[in-house]
């Protein structure tokens, strides 16, 4: 049984990179699948193995042809991931997915907005893994065990005296903290990225600037970095097809990023059991 908006909803805004306007209209769907339209170009599925890029962020498309690429798609899924959404058309007439506040929360309200399909009497189906998913390399590492119940937990040490070997648990009572995290970057970087043609459109509302002590903008919540770092994770783990957040697994996160997380998207896609 597949679950979608009860009516058509729509948002305009500007993307981080290139700050440019983009529409994005989403159409209830029975597919089974969150299928991406960009302009006239081919349709394309919201899967791990559509990935094509993961350098600033998720970009996922046709890999020969940059004209049918989504760009910045992380925040948008982790949302689609926290609605229980798991069938929709999305119709974009530019590439880049607009950042509008930073984190997941204008995504989730436009989703309620309009809708989201109840099924009385059905549970989502829950999966687990049928033996350990692991990426280790240095210091990062994800891991994905078996467990009774979901367990995620994202550790940082980023050079910043707030952010130094911190960590941060799931809890769904405290899920709107995840949701509303906005994403960060070091502010000293800001102009670096933005003479390279990247971050164009960072402003003080959409972005967290780590300073050398503080930040340039008050947190939304405790460890608000870190909670994004979590929100990037689940928007990315939905990549496999099936929603995290239905998983009776134990997620262990250590700095990792976009590049690891789909890695393990990707193995892990292969090792997960209806239960």
């Amino acid at each position: 049984m597949t679950t979608s908006l009860l009516k058509e909803a729509q948002i305009t805004g500007n993307g981080l990179m290139k700050n440019k306007p983009c529409t994005v209209r989403f159409v209830p769907s029975k597919s089974g699948q969150i299928i991406y339209h960009i302009r006239n170009e081919k349709p394309f599925e919201g899967i791990a193995d559509n990935v094509v890029a993961t350098d600033h962020c998720v970009v996922l498309g046709e890999a020969k042809n940059k004209k049918n690429h989504a760009m910045l798609t992380e925040h948008l899924t982790a949302a689609l991931a926290f609605c229980g959404i798991d069938s929709l058309d999305i119709y974009m007439d530019e590439n880049e997915v607009p950042i509008l506040d930073g984190s997941s929360k204008e995504w989730v309200n436009l989703f309620k907005s309009a809708g989201i399909e109840k099924h009385l009497f059905a549970k989502p189906k829950t999966f687990t893994v049928k033996e350990p998913v692991y990426y280790l390399n240095g210091k990062t590492s994800l891991v994905i065990l078996p467990s009774e119940e979901l367990f995620i937990s994202y550790a940082v040490n980023y050079d910043h005296p707030d952010l130094t070997k911190t960590w941060i648990n799931y809890n769904p009572k405290n899920s709107n903290e995840i949701i509303e995290a906005r994403t960060f970057g070091f502010y000293k970087d800001l102009k670096k990225f933005q003479m390279l043609g990247f971050a164009q459109g960072v402003t003080k509302d959409n972005t967290v600037g780590l300073l050398d002590a503080g930040f340039t903008t008050e947190l939304r919540s405790d460890r608000e970095p870190v909670k994004h770092k979590m929100l990037d994770l689940i928007g990315d783990l939905r990549l496999t097809g099936v929603n995290p957040l239905n998983m009776k697994v134990q997620i262990l996160a250590k700095e990792a990023g976009h590049a690891v997380h789909v890695k393990v998207a990707k193995i892990l896609k292969d090792k997960l059991i209806e239960i």
